[in-house]
């Protein structure tokens, strides 16, 4: 039942997919780290989303032919993309693994839904300490967990498409939060000091990211 893959590795900003485009395969992040990205009319740019290794990454716009965002790499990664064909088969045979397929995408409206919130509803320090506690609980359930720190290779800037903030925001946003002793940042590297009241101020709730699926 092992389905065919090819290994691809690309450098930092390098696309999976282009909106527009035909996507024919789907990837699973093996390392590094992806985004999702919506290109508006001005050329403006939104963060959608997130991915860490262990993602299967594209598996929407696989599934829907034609991408209707971007993918693009964040940092170098390395992934196996898996052709279109051979999961549509795999799911017309396997109804565990299509009810898989289905949940994965589920999820991932999941954490879309909250990312709405968060930028609609949270202040600029709520939505920095959201991203910031996602991130790490993620990153700890796939084992890419180095005591509390945690490499998230974003610039401000891509920060600030993420939250819907502008950089210089986003600069005062990580100094308010090490001042209060909740995070120490140095260069790329986050590290959480107090990860119980950094999920105070985020109002986070790890519900959304439905890890009891992980049990099952």
């Amino acid at each position: 039942m092992a389905l065919p893959f090819t290994l691809k590795e690309l450098d930092p900003s390098g696309y999976l997919v282009r909106q527009g485009e035909r996507a024919e395969f789907t990837c699973v992040l093996l390392s590094g780290f992806a985004y999702r990205q919506k290109i508006v009319g001005d050329g403006g740019r939104q963060i959608v989303a997130l991915q860490v290794p262990g993602d299967a990454v594209d598996l929407q716009n696989s599934l829907l032919k034609i991408a209707d965002h971007s993918v693009q790499a964040l940092s170098a990664i390395t992934m196996a993309r898996i052709p279109r064909k051979a999961l549509l088969e795999i799911a017309a045979t396997h109804p565990r693994i299509a009810h898989a397929f289905w949940l994965d995408t589920l999820v991932d409206g999941s954490i879309a839904w909250e990312w709405i919130a968060n930028i609609g509803r949270r202040d600029a320090l709520m939505r920095l300490a959201h991203l910031l506690c996602e991130i790490a609980l993620r990153l700890e359930v796939v084992g890419f967990h180095e005591g509390e720190a945690h490499k998230l290779p974003m610039t401000q800037e891509q920060m600030g498409d993420a939250l819907g903030l502008t950089t210089v925001h986003v600069h005062r946003m990580i100094k308010q939060l090490e001042r209060s002793g909740l995070i120490v940042r140095d260069k790329r590297t986050i590290a959480i000091l107090d990860e119980h009241r950094l999920r105070e101020v985020a109002d986070f709730q790890r519900a959304y990211l439905h890890l009891n699926l992980l049990d099952d």
